[in-house]
């Protein structure tokens, strides 16, 4: 098998990126900037390729690179990973290890204040634990995906209308499809921490965007899954917005969402 990585990047410099990410595989590289182009180069063992393109959006990024990937294995990264020297080996070692896995998610070092999840063991990835995963967890065999015919939203994510929720969407769209998912206990990478680019505080708008995302993830249920999110988190999001307010922004977004 060979493994592919598939980067979304901004204004970046493809040769630079591929050093500070510690790349040694083959690479598909979306640099989205002021222009287009195309150019390939050598890192480590790998070659990289290279797109740039006017548009904006995460999304359209990692379809992009979905486009034009080549590897047996590819996995999702983002221009803040660097990756652990002999990532390549444990990445192939666990779908060689289990067969039956369509995607793998692996473990990051990452700031303390930006962890949603550690995979202390490998195991499935149900329909209750799955949205804690980042798009960069994530390993796929690229035919699975090309036969479920999954791709990442336009609407959600970095560059996009809605803020933030691509990956959880992505991941949603997998399981639906009958993808199977699985978790491994591996940690091939950390998180280079910098400011982010969609979060501006609990705001109106954190809450409205999120109201829309859920709408697309539980459907007739997205006021209830709404209401339980607020309540778990009410002590770190409910400083400036009260609960109640919180929960009217995100019925409004999930109103937006069924009326799209």
């Amino acid at each position: 098998m060979r493994l592919e990585i598939l980067a979304a990047a901004v204004e970046k410099d493809g040769r630079e990126l591929a050093e500070s990410m510690n790349l040694a595989t083959d690479a598909v590289i979306v640099n989205q900037c002021g222009g287009y182009g195309y150019e390939e180069f050598s890192a480590g063992d790998g070659r990289i390729r290279l797109f740039s393109m006017k548009e904006r959006g995460v999304g359209l990024s990692r379809n992009t690179a979905l486009l034009h990937a080549r590897g047996d294995i590819v996995l999702f990264s983002d221009e803040d990973i660097r990756f652990y020297d002999g990532y390549e080996e444990k990445v192939l070692d666990a779908f060689s290890g289990n067969p039956d896995a369509d995607l793998i998610t692996f473990n990051f070092r990452v700031d303390p204040r930006r962890a949603t999840y550690y995979n202390r063991e490998s195991r499935p990835i149900r329909w209750y634990n799955y949205g804690r995963y980042p798009t960069y967890s994530v390993a796929a065999r690229l035919d699975a995906l090309r036969k479920a015919n999954v791709s990442f939203s336009l609407l959600f994510g970095g560059g996009a209308k809605y803020s933030n929720g691509e990956d959880s969407l992505f991941l949603h769209d997998c399981l639906k499809a009958g993808l199977r998912l699985y978790a491994s206990a591996q940690e091939i990478g950390q998180e280079i921490y910098r400011e982010s680019t969609w979060f501006k505080g609990y705001n109106e708008k954190f809450f409205t965007d999120r109201g829309v995302l859920y709408h697309y993830l539980y459907g007739r249920l997205a006021a209830l899954f709404s209401l339980r999110f607020l309540l778990a988190k009410r002590g770190e999001m409910c400083g400036e917005i009260p609960l109640w307010t919180a929960y009217g922004l995100m019925r409004r977004g999930i109103r937006q969402g069924r009326l799209r």
